[in-house]
């Protein structure tokens, strides 16, 4: 298992997580025997944004004797009432919730404190001028929660939370169809059986909103990697064609600030299936192939999305890794120096590109490369 740094928060987590949504239609002995293996196989993260509280026993039960080895991410506004989840902003149950939260899995704190589901621009202004982020700041400071994240399916959303210098973290939808997408404060929006035509390539607020992330040190957890299973269908994929988990994953994992993927298990055998992805080759995680020959939304012609095709180059330059970071220092009038000290760890540059062009047959979105790289090595010097 491969572990990244998920942003400011220093935590060390593995690229694969475990998303717990679907542990709540199993029993206690069927949540244990999922977070086992999901355990020996080196995951070491979980999301719980449920408010069921026999999930949440469930989850406690499992992870007794062994809490210190995991990461969990626990929601702040996600509540049980009257036999069903509600988000709300009601403080009075927020508080109740958390406290349940902390009670049922067995624990004093929690390492990952979300705010849960942001939206809507009103809902962000509303929790980050009132009490509610006050009572997130206490958490903290009382040490229940270790950081503080948010969760969001709209980009728009995660660049106020990347820009606020306060939100460490944030949990956001992402797959290739999701990525097509202008922001919506509408969830089913990204559901809908058919896209607009004429969309192609990641939506630009979401281009954005990655680098903002990336430069400004906020990691990203991913929910929805599969889009709920749709794109592993032909026929319900928005692309018109099938991809694997692995592919999926692979989409993921290569986005800027992306730390882990929060896949969804039914059984032990779900988690080895998301797994298999440490192991794969590269034509197994090849996501660009076929999105480039998709026969609906062709994607990403003209735009580097950091998927590795051009390897290998002559001249050893990581050409994704060095794209990745021209469009990060890009994006601002001056090169900012967190970007240009990465870039400048590159064991090769931009500058030492030979011009040979064979990086640009191999590119699957007719990325022109040379050129970038000629910009790049007059943007950073070398």
């Amino acid at each position: 298992m491969n572990y990244r740094r998920l942003g400011k928060t220093e935590l060390m987590v593995s690229e694969i997580g475990l998303g717990g949504e679907w542990l709540e239609r199993h029993s206690c002995d069927e949540c244990k025997a999922i977070i086992d293996r999901a355990e020996e196989l080196g995951i070491n993260i979980l999301d719980c944004w449920m408010s069921e509280p026999n999930v949440r026993t469930n989850i406690g039960k499992a992870l007794a004797g062994r809490r210190e080895r995991w990461f969990i991410q626990g929601h702040i506004g996600s509540t049980w009432q009257g036999g069903q989840y509600v988000r709300t902003r009601d403080l009075e149950k927020c508080r109740e919730a958390f406290e349940d939260l902390l009670a049922r899995m067995q624990t004093d704190y929690i390492d990952l404190g979300m705010i849960h589901f942001v939206d809507q621009e009103s809902d962000w202004d509303s929790l980050m001028n009132g009490p509610f982020i006050e009572y997130v700041k206490e958490l903290k400071s009382a040490g229940k929660i270790r950081h503080i994240g948010m969760s969001s399916h709209n980009p728009a959303m995660v660049v106020k939370a990347a820009e606020s210098g306060l939100i460490e973290m944030v949990m956001f939808s992402v797959n290739p169809a999701f990525d097509l997408l202008p922001p919506t404060e509408d969830i089913d929006t990204y559901f809908a059986d058919e896209y607009q035509e004429g969309l192609g390539g990641i939506d630009p607020v979401r281009v954005r909103m990655y680098q903002l992330c990336e430069r400004n040190d906020v990691g990203i957890t991913v929910m929805k990697p599969y889009a709920g299973g749709r794109l592993f269908d032909g026929k319900r994929s928005p692309f018109g064609v099938a991809l694997t988990p692995v592919q999926c994953i692979h989409y993921c994992l290569t986005r800027p600030g992306v730390a882990a993927v929060m896949a969804g298990y039914d059984t032990p055998e779900h988690v080895e299936q998301a797994v298999a992805y440490e192991t794969a080759t590269p034509e197994e995680r090849d996501y660009a192939g076929v999105l480039a020959k998709a026969p609906r939304h062709t994607f990403g012609q003209g735009e580097c999305t950091y998927c590795g095709h051009c390897k290998p180059c002559p001249a050893k330059i990581d050409i994704a890794m060095v794209n990745k970071y021209y469009d990060l220092a890009a994006m601002q009038p001056e090169v900012p120096a967190t970007v240009k000290a990465h870039y400048d760890a590159l064991e090769h540059h931009a500058g030492e590109c030979i011009g040979c062009r064979g990086c640009e047959s191999r590119c699957p979105f007719g990325v022109e490369i040379a050129g970038r790289m000629t910009k790049t090595a007059e943007l950073f010097g070398h």
